[in-house]
């Protein structure tokens, strides 16, 4: 498999360098998009296909469809904010465990920023210089303290707006299956397939976009996955045919 070309974007001038970094605390919602998205697509095509597979009526289809939009969707929503959620109170209480080592033992923790710091290739004096910057600011103290210590990511995830980002995925993705017979088109369950498979590669193109494997591959790859799921509901459905 053939690796990206990693040609360099970035803007290093002074500005751009305090731009990229101020931006870098700020959470991504790129990985609850992409969830959301595909599971919106393969959950609802794979009601399509379990109802058409059974033989029911479009009517049925889209009851059946519109339900899982809603319940799955707010569900999948729910359990992203949980999740999220306690990553963020993961991080806070990991703040306040290293703040008050350092308000009790502020030696010991200078000696553990020391070896971090060694790890990383400083010795002598500018390792000591490091060390006595860094100590002077808590809260960059505690930032390498969580990253070195916990392996934890100081930028807190934002549980709401990663439970809006599923939710909103999910029911755009969501829709597509559904709306050739929402529109009452001839050979709709063979449109709503279609449909459906070019969000799959969409989304999938999307991935990669942050990927080092080329976007043909992740799309090749999402499209497998949400095929396989409606082939299968497919199938499961066929054998409830009267």
């Amino acid at each position: 498999m053939k690796r990206k070309s990693l040609v360099p974007l970035h803007d290093h001038s002074h500005e751009g360098i305090a731009r990229r970094i101020a931006d870098a605390k700020t959470p991504s919602h790129l990985k609850d998009f992409i969830y959301g998205g595909i599971d919106g697509a393969v959950t609802t095509l794979a009601i399509v296909a379990g109802v058409q597979g059974a033989g029911f009526s479009p009517k049925v289809i889209i009851a059946l469809g519109a339900a899982n939009i809603v319940a799955d969707g707010f569900s999948m929503a729910a359990g992203n904010y949980a999740g999220t959620r306690a990553e963020s109170e993961e991080v806070a209480r990991l703040r306040a465990v290293e703040a008050d080592h350092i308000a009790r033992a502020p030696e010991g923790e200078r000696e553990e920023l020391r070896q971090i710091l060694a790890a990383k290739g400083l010795s002598g004096e500018p390792l000591e210089q490091a060390v006595d910057a860094i100590s002077s600011r808590e809260t960059a103290w505690i930032d390498m303290m969580l990253v070195d210590e916990y392996g934890v990511s100081p930028v807190a995830p934002a549980p709401i707006r990663a439970a809006l980002a599923t939710f909103g995925a999910f029911l755009v993705a969501g829709l597509v299956p559904l709306l050739p017979f929402v529109f009452g088109l001839a050979n709709a369950f063979t449109v709503s397939w279609v449909m459906t498979f070019i969000v799959f590669v969409a989304i999938g193109a999307i991935r990669g976009l942050w990927s080092l494997r080329s976007s043909w591959w992740t799309a090749a790859e999402t499209l497998l996955i949400g095929g396989t799921a409606a082939a299968i509901a497919f199938a499961v459905g066929t054998l409830f045919h009267p």
